[in-house]
């Protein structure tokens, strides 16, 4: 009973729902259940992914990134014009690029947190300020040809293995940058992220950074956008559009993986497993013939549901189930037995060695 109450919760149901949509797209194309085209499916699912994992931090926060998809568009055409066909710049400017995506992030974290901005307003100026400028740059239309050892990060892999063939890089890079988020989750930093999402006032009492820990978090979803901006100039190639929408998908990903909106609550192996999903059902859909121009369309009834079924979720469970006892009249309520007060703090204000200790 308890492992079907998991699966029907918001956090447990992605995983269901990922089974089920998976399967059906084995009975409408058998083709896919070969191990081949499983890895071809997490292959083309990895960009999302990451870019969901960095949204996944910004929004246990309370925060909203909506400059991924424009940071990635940039960092794409970055990679098309400066790298050209010169091998020996293919590092060089690599580490450009992860300078340039945690300049913006450190400077969305600050805007937002030291100017108190909202992050929807600054990350929204951010968004248009970077796409304002790569079409400025490119006029709209495809430029720069990156070289091959660089487009190899992202088509390329190990082949030749067995079963599978080929395991792409992206796969790789996907399995660490998640190892790496969920190693964040549990130390200090991550603590901090979800007790600033369920009570912001409270950790800036704690005497915790809360204005670095979200720089930090901003810093961590700009360089995730960083990393699918050079795997999708593998296979995507080099054009302004490269890049639009991704804020969204990701932002619908998370809440699909049953992460709450406002932040304090969420899981950052279903915010990907959420991207597996939506890649799944739009798999699907283009199977059954459904029209492309219906995506947006699609993607906009997942969200309202997806944040409607776990806010009701959320609400049923934080409803007692029977109501506490009234004390008697002109007499004090009874103190736990060994204490007349209790000391509590959520995990990322123990981890600052800071608890606040209230009297019942």
């Amino acid at each position: 009973m308890k492992f079907v109450r998991t699966l029907l919760s918001p956090r447990g149901a992605v995983f269901l729902l990922l089974v089920v949509l998976l399967v059906a797209v084995m009975i409408l194309n058998p083709n896919f259940a070969e191990p081949g085209q499983l890895m071809r499916f997490v292959q083309r699912v990895a960009p999302i992914a990451i870019v969901a994992i960095g949204q996944y931090f910004v929004i246990i926060a309370g925060e909203f990134d909506l400059s991924q998809g424009s940071l990635i568009t940039a960092q794409v055409i970055i990679a098309g014009n400066v790298v050209g066909q010169d091998d020996s710049r293919t590092v060089p400017v690599l580490l450009l690029m992860i300078v340039f995506g945690l300049v913006i992030g450190f400077i969305n974290g600050i805007i937002t947190t030291l100017l108190k901005v909202p992050s929807f307003i600054v990350t929204l100026g951010m968004m248009l300020a970077l796409l304002g400028l790569v079409l400025w740059w490119t006029g709209g239309a495809a430029t720069g040809n990156p070289a091959d050892s660089f487009r190899e990060i992202g088509r390329g892999g190990v082949r030749d293995i067995p079963v599978i063939d080929f395991l792409p890089w992206s796969v790789l890079i996907l399995a660490g940058w998640l190892a790496l988020g969920i190693w964040i989750t549990k130390r200090p930093l991550g603590k901090v992220l979800i007790a600033l999402g369920d009570n912001a006032r409270t950790v800036r009492y704690s005497g915790a950074r809360d204005w670095w820990a979200t720089t930090q978090a901003f810093m961590i979803s700009s360089l995730s956008a960083t990393v699918t901006a050079v795997l999708l100039v593998g296979y995507a190639g080099v054009h302004p559009s490269v890049g639009r929408g991704y804020e969204f998908v990701a932002i619908t990903a998370v809440v699909l993986g049953g992460v709450v909106l406002g932040g304090g609550r969420g899981w950052i192996v279903a915010a990907v497993a959420g991207a597996f999903v939506l890649e799944a059902l739009f798999l699907l859909l283009n199977i059954a013939g459904v029209p492309a121009t219906l995506r947006d369309a699609v993607q906009g009834v997942i969200i309202i549901a997806a944040v409607a079924y776990s806010g009701v979720a959320f609400r049923a469970r934080r409803r007692p189930a029977t109501p506490p006892a009234s004390p008697d009249q002109g007499k004090e309520p009874d103190a736990p037995d060994g204490a007349a007060a209790r000391t509590s703090a959520s995990p990322a204000l123990a981890a600052e060695g800071v608890a606040e200790t209230r009297g019942d």
